[in-house]
């Protein structure tokens, strides 16, 4: 398994729109290569997802992990590949909570989202599934399906007066939660 290069803001790559995987893409022993190595780079980076165009590969292809351990996680959410995703919103209900990105490195910023999706995708075998989330794990999932349309949490902040770097986020605004 490799580490991969994360692209940054700026990047083209990050502002297109992603191909589908075919059905035969699964087999193909390079897609899952990629799947292992994204895997890889998202602990690296110490991320809770990873979107296939912040390692500058143009496909719909996403990884969630969340720990236990982490902050922002109610509950963890073991290792989770979407391929070729669809998220429906599961009611009107939204929330605003800070975000980051790890191609935004060191910054922050409050950014709403929808409370409860629904998430259709396959598996890293083409397998389709479904799931509902909620909460931290809602909006990670958002996050990452933006990256495959090329959006940025940035884009959806409605006051970029929240935008800051994390040491002043840590000094100034972690207490306020």
């Amino acid at each position: 398994m490799s580490i991969l290069k994360v692209a940054r803001i700026g990047h083209p790559i990050l502002r297109a729109a992603t191909e589908p995987l075919t059905r035969r893409a699964f087999r193909d022993p390079l897609v899952q290569k990629l799947i292992d190595d994204m895997r890889e780079t998202l602990y690296e980076h110490e991320g809770v997802g990873l979107a296939a165009p912040q390692v500058h590969e143009g496909l719909r292809l996403a990884v969630i992990e969340i720990p236990g351990s982490d902050e922002g996680a109610p509950a963890e959410v073991p290792f989770l590949v979407l391929a070729n995703p669809v998220v429906t919103p599961l009611g009107d209900e939204r929330e605003s909570a800070w975000e980051g990105c790890l191609s935004l490195p060191d910054l922050r910023g409050l950014v709403p989202r929808h409370r409860r999706v629904r998430l259709e995708a396959l598996d890293r075998h083409g397998k389709a599934y479904s799931r509902e989330a909620e909460g931290f794990f809602a909006r990670v999932i958002q996050h990452e399906c933006d990256h495959l349309d090329g959006h940025m949490y940035v884009d959806r902040m409605t006051d970029m007066r929240s935008l800051t770097f994390i040491k002043e986020f840590e000094d100034h605004l972690a207490t306020e939660e």
